[in-house]
């Protein structure tokens, strides 16, 4: 595994996006546990992405503006559900919130549907793992299947990291409800800029 690929990797994984706002959430919202379980949830989400990029569907989507702008549509929506989520009185910043039965569930849930409704993963998966494999080896397949393991990897323990970051300052912010009203507006004006930039992406 080359140090190009593992560098690539480490930066794509720590730029903040919709995965790692969520994950920020879960840990402000429900401590470390939930921190982890949507770390896991935002991974699983990103299978979909790189089968379609090893077995070639990432192209089918790219040929296809039908498919395409119908995944980005419905990205859309659920990033527009996740900004207004945090704004409702039980939503995902709640810091009183106790933990229900299949809570986790539901974390791992949206977490899955945070990545998985993202059309441009599949996109950048298809460009970016065919440059750290010849394509012509015999080995090419399960090449492509080990990088894909250690992005994910790369992608849960980094995510785990900024849970357990937001979960450490849970109680400070739970005491001071304007530090409180502030990150919920933020995390729905960042879940919109999302949503708006999803919209505007071009395949």
């Amino acid at each position: 595994m080359s140090p190009a690929f593992l560098l690539t990797s480490l930066i794509v994984v720590v730029a903040p996006g919709a995965g790692v706002l969520y994950t920020l959430s879960a840990g402000l919202s429900r401590g470390g546990r939930a921190s982890v379980v949507a770390a896991f949830g935002c991974t699983l989400g990103i299978l979909p992405h790189m089968a379609a990029a090893i077995t070639g569907l990432a192209a089918l989507l790219y040929a296809s503006s039908v498919a395409f702008e119908a995944l980005k549509i419905l990205g859309c929506v659920y990033l527009l559900y996740m900004a207004w989520n945090p704004l409702r009185e039980t939503g995902a910043l709640d810091l009183e919130a106790r933990s229900a039965p299949g809570s986790a569930a539901r974390i791992v849930l949206r977490g899955i549907l945070v990545n998985i409704l993202n059309p441009k993963l599949s996109l950048f998966f298809f460009a970016f793992l065919p440059q750290f494999v010849d394509a012509g080896a015999p080995d090419a397949l399960p090449r492509m299947l080990e990088l894909s393991l250690a992005f994910m990897l790369m992608t849960f323990v980094v995510f785990t990291c900024y849970g357990i970051f937001a979960a450490s300052v849970r109680s400070h912010i739970a005491s001071r409800p304007r530090v409180l009203a502030w990150m919920r507006r933020s995390f729905a004006a960042v879940f919109v800029l999302l949503g708006a930039k999803l919209a505007f992406a071009e395949r």
